[in-house]
């Protein structure tokens, strides 16, 4: 079995407070774009092991059953109390650390995918509830297309926003975030108007009311993330931001650009939605 794991972006991003756990509720449109790692997977009874991974392209970091697609079997076979022998490849595009939910993706199509192994014993929802306890992000990848997130990002609604037929081009400069860092300085605000009102303005009207409130405390300190959304407006993008807490930067074109040499050389993906 073939499956295309694919990124998102943040269409906006309020973080709202900070809770008593320690997490932060947002409120945010994840949207998924066509830029995707690839999963193989393959059922042998007579694999003695429950699981063999392997990863091709951009290396997996960690130990051995501690990346997410490991723990994402893991997770379903205690939860139903099956068993099989596994054989999981992933082909790794999405770079990590980079705001395009890579990482979350992969432990969500992998449920997707070991699910449907198992004659789809478990509901949607039922996947989505486990994939949240893999990551915050994790269970919008469960329903494949765009939602608003609310809570730590797992409480998710449906939205008829669309970008069909519009251009992405999608930046990285091969910066690192580190998500704890990014949620330490910024700055909490939950009196202003809610992200489903600011999107619901035609795209054109984005550039000035919907933000990334992680931009605010990342771009002082990577101002080369920041340059690269001036350059994508100065370019003709109709919209522009930091995608989740960087580093990726997208723009959004009527029609295919002529990109100058600075920003081809930063392209990760691009093309139509």
């Amino acid at each position: 079995m073939i499956l295309y794991s694919p990124a998102k972006i943040n269409i906006g991003l309020h973080i709202l407070r900070k809770r008593e756990d320690g997490y932060h509720d947002l409120d945010s449109l994840m949207y998924p774009i066509p830029f995707c790692d690839i999963i193989e997977m393959q059922v042998d009874p007579g694999f003695p092991e429950k699981l063999a991974f392997t990863n091709s392209g951009i290396k997996v970091p960690g130990d051995a059953g501690t990346n997410l697609c490991e723990k994402a079997i893991e997770l379903f076979f205690n939860e139903t109390s099956t068993s099989s022998g596994i054989k999981l490849h992933l082909h790794k595009q999405i770079p990590f650390g980079a705001g395009l939910g890579g990482g979350s993706s992969n432990a969500s199509t992998v449920l997707l995918g070991i699910n449907m192994l198992n004659n789809e014993i478990l509901t949607s929802k039922q996947l989505a509830d486990m994939a949240a306890q893999l990551g915050s992000d994790c269970p919008v990848f469960i329903y494949g297309k765009a939602m608003m997130a609310s809570g730590r990002g797992e409480i998710l609604e449906e939205t008829n926003v669309d970008l069909s037929g519009y251009y992405l081009v999608l930046l990285n400069p091969g910066i690192v975030v580190p998500t704890a860092e990014a949620y330490s300085k910024v700055v909490p605000n939950c009196n202003r108007k809610t992200l489903a009102h600011i999107i619901s303005a035609p795209i054109y009207n984005w550039k000035d009311t919907l933000i990334n409130d992680f931009e605010n405390s990342i771009f002082p300190l990577y101002p080369e993330i920041q340059e690269m959304k001036l350059m994508l407006y100065k370019n003709g993008a109709i919209y522009s931001s930091m995608s989740g807490s960087g580093s990726s930067v997208y723009g959004i074109y009527e029609a295919s650009p002529e990109l100058p040499e600075e920003l081809r050389k930063l392209v990760t993906w691009n093309g139509w939605l």
